[in-house]
C-alpha cells in the first residue's frame, strides 16, 4: 500500500508539473455592461496574443495562461479586479480599459508588484502620477488627442458654434477638458460647456438646448453609447450639427445604435493598425475566426507582445527585470516598433481624424 501511495503522489505531481510551468498573465475590463464592446476587444487582443506565443514556444520556455477580469469600468469593481489577479498569481496585466478603472487598479498593481500595460487608458494621470515604475501603456494621451482635437475644430469649423460635453467619467472630462483648452488656446470661445450622466437613453433636453442655442458642432468627452443616443436625437431633432468625439467611438456599436445619422461623426484615434503592412498576417487571422480586429484588439495585442519580449530579454517574469527591459527596450509589436518613455508613455505617432461612413469608420479625405 505505501509503494502505491508513493507511485500516486509521484504520478499527482507528474500531471501538475505543466501547471507549475505556466505563467499567469490576465487582461481586464469592462467584460459586462454598456461598454463590453471594449472588454470583447481587449479578450479577443489577448487571448490571440497568448494563443500566438505559446505556439512559438512560449516565453523563456514556459506557456502563457489567460487571467480576464470584468471591473465594467466601474473603478471600485477595478480595484476588487486588481486584488483578485494579485492572489491568483498574475504577473502581468494588459489593462485596464476605462482610466477611471486604470488609475485605482495601478496603486493595486504596483504595491503587489505586477507591470501593468494599459491598451486603452487615456487620461494623461494615468501616467503622470503613476504609483510604480511597473505602469505603461501603448496608447496616446488626452492632452495629446486634445491638442489635435481642438486645432482641428478653429481651423475647420471657425464659423460654426462649437459646444462641449462630457460624462463626468476621468476619461471623458478629461478629453473634453483637454481638447476645450486647446481650442480656445487656438482662439476659439466655446458657445456651451456641459456635464451629462452615463447610462441615459433619454437626451431630449440637452439637445433641445443645443438647437435653441444653434450649436453647429458638438465635441463630446465620453463613450460610442451615449454619443450615439446624442446624434440620432439631433437628427430627430432636424438638427445638421456635426458630432466630434475621440477615440471610444471606435467600434461598430456606434454605428448600430446611430443608423444613418452617424454619417459624418467625427473622431480622433491613433493611426490604424489594421493598415499596417506587417500586421496583415495577423489581421487576417483574426477575421477568419468571425473577429473585426477594430479599435483596441491589436492595442491589446501589442500590450502583451512588448511584455513578452522583454520578459525575454530580462530572462525572467520578475517585476524589476522586466520594468529594466520595458524602460530599455524597443519592441516590435502590431503597432509597429515601439519604446516606452520615461513616464510609461509610448513613444507612437499620435492622433489623426476618422470620419463615419456607410457603416464604418476611415481616415478623414481632406
Amino acid at each position: 500500500m505505501k509503494k502505491a501511495l508513493l507511485a500516486g503522489v509521484a504520478l499527482s505531481f507528474a500531471f501538475s508539473t505543466p501547471a507549475l510551468a505556466e505563467i499567469l498573465i490576465g487582461t481586464a475590463g469592462p467584460m459586462t455592461g454598456q461598454y463590453a464592446a471594449f472588454g470583447e476587444q481587449m479578450k479577443a487582443g489577448a487571448e490571440q496574443a497568448v494563443e500566438d506565443i505559446n505556439a512559438a514556444g512560449g516565453v523563456n520556455g514556459e506557456m502563457l495562461k489567460l487571467f480576464v477580469g470584468d471591473d465594467a469600468c466601474d473603478p471600485k469593481q477595478a480595484v476588487a479586479v486588481a486584488n483578485q489577479a494579485a492572489g491568483e498569481g498574475v504577473v502581468f496585466m494588459a489593462g485596464h480599459f476605462c482610466s477611471g478603472s486604470s488609475i485605482p487598479a495601478s496603486s493595486v498593481y504596483a504595491e503587489e508588484g505586477i507591470v501593468q500595460i494599459s491598451p486603452a487608458s487615456t487620461n494623461p494621470t494615468f501616467t503622470d502620477e503613476r504609483p510604480g515604475d511597473g505602469v505603461f501603456r501603448v496608447c496616446g494621451r488626452d492632452d495629446q488627442q486634445g491638442d489635435v482635437a481642438g486645432a482641428f475644430l478653429v481651423e475647420n469649423f471657425g464659423d460654426k458654434k462649437v459646444a462641449f460635453v462630457h460624462d463626468k467619467t476621468a476619461y471623458g472630462k478629461g478629453l473634453a477638458d483637454a481638447t476645450m483648452a486647446a481650442y480656445e488656446a487656438a482662439g476659439g470661445k466655446p458657445a456651451l460647456y456641459e456635464a451629462y450622466t452615463a447610462g441615459e437613453k433619454d437626451y431630449t433636453a440637452l439637445v433641445s438646448k443645443l438647437k435653441a442655442e444653434g450649436v453647429g458642432v458638438l465635441y463630446v468627452g465620453g463613450y460610442h453609447t451615449e454619443a450615439g443616443l446624442m446624434m440620432r436625437q439631433m437628427k430627430e431633432q432636424g438638427m445638421d450639427t456635426v458630432l466630434v468625439s475621440g477615440d471610444a467611438l471606435v467600434t461598430d456599436e456606434y454605428w448600430a445604435i446611430t443608423g444613418d445619422a452617424g454619417e459624418g461623426t467625427l473622431m480622433t484615434f491613433s493611426p490604424d493598425p489594421r493598415k499596417n503592412p506587417d500586421a496583415a498576417p495577423l489581421v487576417e487571422k483574426f477575421r477568419a475566426k468571425g473577429v473585426e480586429p477594430e479599435g483596441y484588439v491589436l492595442y491589446t495585442y501589442a500590450a502583451v507582445q512588448a511584455w513578452a519580449e522583454a520578459a525575454t530579454t530580462a530572462g525572467s517574469t520578475d517585476f524589476d527585470p522586466i520594468v529594466t527591459a520595458l524602460n530599455d527596450g524597443k519592441f516590435n509589436t502590431v503597432l509597429g516598433e515601439l519604446e516606452f518613455d520615461d513616464k510609461g508613455d509610448v513613444t507612437l505617432p499620435g492622433y489623426v481624424f476618422y470620419e463615419w461612413k456607410d457603416g464604418s469608420y476611415d481616415y478623414l479625405e481632406q
